[in-house]
């Protein structure tokens, strides 16, 4: 049976899941972590059993050299030939990318060439690729964009209120990001609702350590709380999110600092629920302590803050709202969270069912039988949303090289 590979190629981490092709089933997953770091630890879940081990991984080839002899030896695989196809998250797509692609060689320097967008992902991403292209050279590479899905917004959404010239000369403009996530956990309330997605006004909220909210009106992004980076929009983990941007030209002068790299990654490593709080990135300890520590309750206070106004201006813009989605580590596992964020919409008659907030798992209704809107719980799978876009370009039977070329010529 043929197996797809779906990989998460980060600057410092390496994360797998191997899939059926046929049934959608994840028969392993595994990642490295501190990839290139001598203190290198390579995970796997397979059968049921979890297997660490703390091996030197210094590139990405070796990343993934070593996740297919690790298939190999614990019989995930009988050869590398049954993994037909590799699917790679990629997070920037510009506008150059309006949905997932078979990768050939225009697509990889394309890729490459985005990478001012995004140049702590895309590189890496390249590398994973070539290390396939490498190592598995006759399996079909398909690469799913974080930026695709916004790729419909209109230009009153996207682009900035600086001098136009900027976006025709350098592509200044709004992009987003976590568009698989939210694509994924839009079509999922559809078929939950037993409704067309093409009929339904979406806002779903990706809250994790990076966190986007998305207008979602007839199955399109109409419009995205993260801008030309993911650095902006809400205020996340270490991240400061939407800010005067008078205050970064100002902080400079008074940190003494010259270089803008070093201001961007205070706004993006020092800031946000950790910056606020002084004590740490992680929402579940700020809530732990926040009924003692004002400064615990300050920055909760002010991620929903952030999350509420968002919410809110979506709402005007679509002229409603029919389902408001949770998702991803915080919006799915956190119902104090869940609770203290719509508790600001109950004037609109959107309540929540109090005992299904707390209480049930999965993907689920949490919203009461009268609210006006339905909330939801859904967990969201990017690679799952991936694996489809793979069988969607490549067909789900095998394939071999001479399938690839006639795929690859249709782009």
């Amino acid at each position: 049976m043929s197996k797809v590979l779906i990989v998460n190629s980060g600057s410092s981490t390496f994360k797998w899941k191997l899939f059926n092709l046929q049934d959608e089933k994840c028969i392993a997953e595994g990642m490295v972590d501190r990839l290139g770091k001598e203190d290198s630890v390579f995970k796997i879940k397979f059968d049921g059993k979890k297997l660490s081990e703390n091996k030197y991984v210094p590139t990405h080839e070796s990343a993934v050299t070593k996740t297919l002899h690790t298939l190999l030896k614990i019989k995930a695989i009988k050869s590398y030939d049954e993994i037909t196809r590799v699917g790679h998250r990629v997070v920037a797509g510009g506008t150059i990318f309006k949905d997932s692609v078979v990768v050939d060689s225009k697509v990889i320097k394309q890729i490459s060439e985005l990478s001012e967008l995004a140049p702590l992902h895309n590189p890496s991403q390249v590398a994973g690729i070539e290390a396939f292209e490498k190592l598995l050279p006759d399996a079909i590479q398909v690469a799913a964009f974080d930026t695709s899905f916004h790729q419909t917004l209109k230009p009153a959404n996207y682009l900035y209120g600086v001098p136009y010239e900027y976006y025709e000369k350098y592509g200044v403009r709004k992009f987003g990001a976590q568009g698989i996530s939210h694509r994924y956990v839009s079509t999922q309330a559809a078929e939950f609702l037993g409704k067309p997605i093409d009929k339904l006004r979406i806002i779903s909220c990706h809250l994790g350590s990076g966190a986007s909210i998305d207008a979602i009106e007839n199955g399109k992004s109409i419009d995205t709380s993260m801008g030309f980076t993911p650095e902006s929009g809400l205020m996340m983990s270490s991240r400061a999110g939407d800010i005067d941007p008078s205050l970064v030209t100002y902080l400079m002068r008074k940190l003494n600092i010259t270089n803008a790299d070093d201001m961007t990654d205070i706004l993006n490593n020092e800031s946000g629920l950790l910056g606020i709080s002084g004590i740490s990135p992680d929402l579940r300890d700020l809530m732990a302590v926040k009924d003692e520590n004002p400064r615990a309750k300050l920055a909760v206070d002010m991620y929903i803050n952030r999350i509420v106004k968002y919410i809110g201006s979506y709402i005007s813009l679509m002229d409603g709202v029919d389902a408001i989605i949770f998702t991803a580590g915080t919006g799915e596992n956190n119902p104090d969270i869940r609770s203290m964020i719509m508790e600001h919409f109950r004037y609109m008659g959107i309540k929540l069912d109090d005992d299904t907030n707390r209480n049930s798992k999965g993907t689920r209704k949490i919203s009461s039988e009268d609210s006006q809107s339905d909330v939801l719980v859904i967990p969201t799978n990017e690679e799952l949303m991936i694996l489809r876009d793979v069988v969607r370009l490549t067909g789900n039977e095998d394939v071999h090289n001479d399938k690839y070329q006639e795929t690859v010529s249709t782009f």
